[in-house]
């Protein structure tokens, strides 16, 4: 066997590693409806059973960036996958909403392994050509199982009872074995040179803390109060906070900007030391992945978020089921395939940073016609080809993303920047969900409430107390209402729907502006050249 098919075999398993991590990622998003009946899940606790995973993904992904150049990449994806598959069981066999959420927890600690290794084992065994075709892969990969994962985990529900759930998480564990096989064998190890001090663990730790408290005033604040405490009173414990006053919610949005700030200037004095550093701050002085780190913000932020909302109203409102409702999202990961051979075929006609602004732009009008045509008559058929067309947008913006912020970064930081490039992403995925999810169920409760004034309720039941149970069960409590009352919920819950998909073709739109700075210096140097021969 030669020693570039080796390579090619080796990232076969690499993108079945990522192939994991996404797709769980996304599987919860078609099963929860039967996760939150078996749990009884209220939708605080539905937020942070996505939240928990992606906040410390992010939050760690810097970490392991780090570690992972030090102690060997192959090995840090090993014991990642290890973690994830251990986790994944403890998250099958759970009885609450506590152990799911530490289930997903650790999770998220096995998934930060994955990422940045992954990625850093592309950049580490391809050059040239070739590691545009394994990016391409790569980031089609992502794509593709953004869609599989609710599919999967559609039919595991369907197929299998109220406890099928269980099996979305634990197929992760002979999954994760035959990953971890191909990885010990077809996988080369990739390491890189560090300079002293240790790893930054103080700089790990104002990290978590800055993610932590700003994704938690996210998700809290409709909850707790954006400025003063509302009905709500936020407790750890024996811990209570105030009942009136100032609320939780701006205290921990203001020590994360103080933690941001402690951040750069740790390590600015570290950098200045000559010791590692947690994120190569001069990384954003080379300008394609500072432009390219801004524009994978901005489209993380509407590219997924969205997906947390599409399964609950396809099941809840339109009545589907989860493989029904995993099916129609099918129609998403036909388009992120599709767009990877239109990639494969326009590779050297169009450059990355083209194929990236016609991704994202397709992004925005697909989410935007979903917004539109997102009604309680509508049918799966009209939702289709606008899911398709999102497909198509991640697969070309996705797989041509990395390689367009990674392009200049020279190989002995190849390490720090794709940790770095992948924390961003999910940090724009984590304030994605954060924001539209709560803009989801805001949006619901006053839509609700607002339906009912014309709506004859049952003695005892109030508007309000209709507009909680719909929202804190996600509406999984539609179906079960009658008449008047089940069209007013319904109604509201799409027009939760709705909102959110506005506002996650919002952010699309502005990914799109943002990518018009992307571009490699080898690119700008032939665009001078041209210009200066031209007015020769």
């Amino acid at each position: 066997m030669t020693k570039t098919r080796n390579r090619w075999i080796g990232l076969v398993f690499i993108s079945m590693a990522i192939s994991l991590v996404i797709i769980d990622g996304t599987i919860v998003n078609t099963i929860f409806p039967k996760v939150i009946e078996t749990l009884k899940l209220t939708s605080t606790q539905i937020q942070w059973v996505q939240e928990s995973y992606v906040l410390v993904f992010a939050s760690l992904l810097l970490v392991w960036g780090s570690v992972a150049d030090r102690i060997g990449r192959r090995r840090l994806l090993i014991i990642g996958i290890l973690i994830f598959v251990a986790a994944s069981v403890w998250a099958g066999f759970s009885v609450d909403a506590n152990g799911m959420i530490l289930a997903r927890i650790l999770q998220g600690i096995g998934g930060s392994m994955v990422l940045p290794t992954t990625l850093s084992l592309v950049n580490a065994n391809f050059q040239g050509k070739e590691r545009g075709i394994a990016f391409a892969v790569w980031g089609a990969t992502i794509g593709g199982m953004v869609a599989v994962g609710p599919v999967l985990g559609g039919w595991l529900a369907t197929s299998f009872g109220n406890e099928g759930w269980r099996l979305a998480f634990n197929i992760n564990l002979p999954l994760g074995l035959l990953v971890v096989a191909g990885l010990a064998y077809w996988v080369t190890e990739s390491k890189q040179d560090h300079r002293e001090g240790g790893i930054d663990v103080l700089g790990a730790g104002i990290s978590v803390v800055m993610f932590l408290t700003l994704v938690f005033g996210l998700i809290e604040g409709r909850v707790y109060g954006w400025w003063l405490v509302n009905k709500n009173q936020f407790a750890i414990g024996d811990f209570k906070w105030a009942t009136e006053g100032i609320s939780i919610i701006p205290i921990s949005l203001a020590i994360s900007a103080l933690s941001f700030t402690a951040f750069v200037l740790w390590e600015r004095a570290r950098d200045r030391a000559h010791k590692n550093v947690l994120l190569d701050l001069d990384l954003f002085r080379i300008r394609s992945f500072r432009n390219g780190s801004i524009a994978a913000l901005i489209i993380s932020m509407g590219e997924f978020g969205i997906l947390f909302a599409i399964p609950l109203w396809l099941q809840n409102v339109q009545g589907l089921s989860p493989i029904d409702s995993g099916l129609v999202l099918l129609w998403l990961a036909g388009g992120a395939f599709v767009a990877s051979g239109i990639s494969g075929g326009l590779s050297g006609k169009i450059s990355p940073v083209t194929a990236v602004r016609a991704g994202a732009i397709l992004e925005t009008l697909a989410v935007a016609g979903i917004a539109l045509v997102a009604t309680p008559t509508a049918t799966w058929g009209s939702f289709a080809p606008f899911l398709f067309v999102y497909g198509l947008g991640i697969g070309m913006a996705t797989a041509q993303l990395t390689g367009v912020i990674m392009v200049d970064v020279p190989m002995a930081k190849a390490g720090q920047g794709s940790g770095s490039q992948s924390t961003v992403r999910q940090i724009g995925s984590a304030l994605g969900i954060a924001v539209l999810g709560t803009l989801l169920f805001s949006i619901t409760t006053s839509s609700v409430e607002s339906n009912l004034k014309n709506v004859t309720l049952p003695p005892g039941l109030t508007a309000s107390a209709l507009s909680n149970a719909v929202v804190d069960s996600a509406g999984g409590v539609v179906p079960s209402l009658q008449g008047d009352i089940k069209t007013a919920s319904a109604n509201g819950f799409t027009a939760g729907v709705s909102g959110s998909a506005w506002a996650a073709a919002g952010f699309l739109a502005l990914g799109a502006i943002s990518t018009l700075g992307l571009g490699s210096a080898a690119e700008r140097k032939k665009k001078t050249e041209k210009k200066a021969q031209k007015k020769a």
